[in-house]
């Protein structure tokens, strides 16, 4: 019966964490930057750009984490190394900057 209830627990406590984060539709992508709630995807863009200068940009996200909008970009730098920078969308704070295996 343990057993049970540890597995229900977790599979909640699973569920819930992906309803916490949740990619953005293209749509609300649109209306999101159209309307000002978040900055430009250019700039968030350079902004990344900057923390990795000789980078090129490789994939790039909009997610919905707890009622924050996180851009997340995926860079490879000069050197072949992977980096994924996350921001806030709406300010361009950088929250995570780190190297990507």
């Amino acid at each position: 019966m343990k057993t049970l209830t540890t597995l229900c627990v977790s599979v909640a406590l699973m569920m819930g964490a992906g309803l916490a984060q949740a990619d953005v539709s293209p749509a609300k992508t649109v209306e999101l930057s159209t309307s000002g709630a978040i900055l430009a995807f250019d700039k968030l863009d350079q902004t990344a750009l900057a923390q990795h200068p000789k980078a090129t940009i490789v994939d790039t996200e909009l997610d919905e984490s707890y009622g924050r909008y996180i851009y997340q970009v995926d860079l490879r730098d000069d050197k072949g190394q992977k980096w994924e920078v996350e921001m806030d969308a709406a300010t361009g704070e950088i929250l995570k900057n780190r190297q990507d295996d």
